[in-house]
């Protein structure tokens, strides 16, 4: 069997199990309030899926967006939201998409951060099997995505840059600008570290933001996300995440 189908499959099988305790799950406990954050109200049923190897939902990856935004205050980082970022891949009006994506004042961000979703039911929440990441660095005027499932989500990640790259503010026409898919992202393991690997990587880029700097597309933060993204580095961001939650509830 070829080596990538081999690890979709693999992947496939761990989603599955990934999610079955969290459908078995009652759901007053699930629902039980755990913390409200900036926009996101999180629940016991999230702090489950962090306690176990589960795939993570649209809530905990956009709790820990909005955490880096808070440790990161500078106006020109942009680290959207899955649900908004999910809303512009699947806009049905294209027509509608200027009113949608102005408030986000892309044309003032140097580094813009989006997470890829390859759910394809506009009318199911929580949907999808995989994530992924497409950073936007107006320096290089570059988009480049990370998946840790061999360029799974391409097919998605290219949909955005396209959707977005006209409203980034730039002074040459959108077609100019670049993208880059990133076959040396870290691969993960197993089928529900995804959500993870996009937070990993997503606090790598805007600490190199902030720290280094360069318009050199060679080396940019490549380097630091390879060396730094390990399979044990990302297993620790479950236990990372969760006590940070559990720290922020008890204050």
């Amino acid at each position: 069997m070829d080596a990538s189908i081999f690890h979709y499959f693999v992947c496939a099988v761990d989603l599955i199990s990934s999610r079955l305790p969290i459908f078995l799950m009652r759901k007053s406990q699930a629902d039980d309030k755990i913390l409200s954050y900036n926009d996101v109200v999180l629940r016991r049923s999230d702090l489950d899926i962090l306690s176990g190897p589960y795939y993570l939902n649209d809530r905990i990856i956009e709790f820990f967006f909005s955490y880096l935004s808070s440790c990161h205050p500078s106006r020109d980082i942009l680290l959207v939201p899955p649900s908004i970022a999910f809303w512009i891949l699947k806009c049905p009006m294209v027509e509608a998409l200027s009113d949608f994506i102005e408030p986000l004042h892309l044309p003032d961000k140097t580094l813009v951060i989006f997470p890829i979703n390859d759910n394809d039911d506009v009318e199911r929440a929580e949907g999808g099997s995989h994530w992924s990441l497409l950073a936007y660095y107006r320096d290089a005027n570059l988009f480049v995505h990370h998946d840790s499932c061999r360029s799974m989500n391409a097919a998605p990640a290219k949909q955005l840059y396209k959707a977005v790259a006209g409203y980034m503010g730039l002074s040459r026409p959108a077609s100019e600008t670049s993208s880059l898919e990133c076959t040396n992202s870290p691969l993960q393991e197993n089928g529900y570290d995804c959500g993870l690997y996009v937070t990993a990587i997503a606090r790598i880029i805007c600490d190199w933001h902030v720290n280094h700097k360069t318009t050199n597309t060679n080396d940019l933060w490549f380097s630091s996300v390879k060396e730094q993204v390990t399979p044990s580095a990302v297993a620790r961001m479950r236990d990372e995440i969760l006590a940070l939650i559990r720290d922020m509830a008890r204050h």
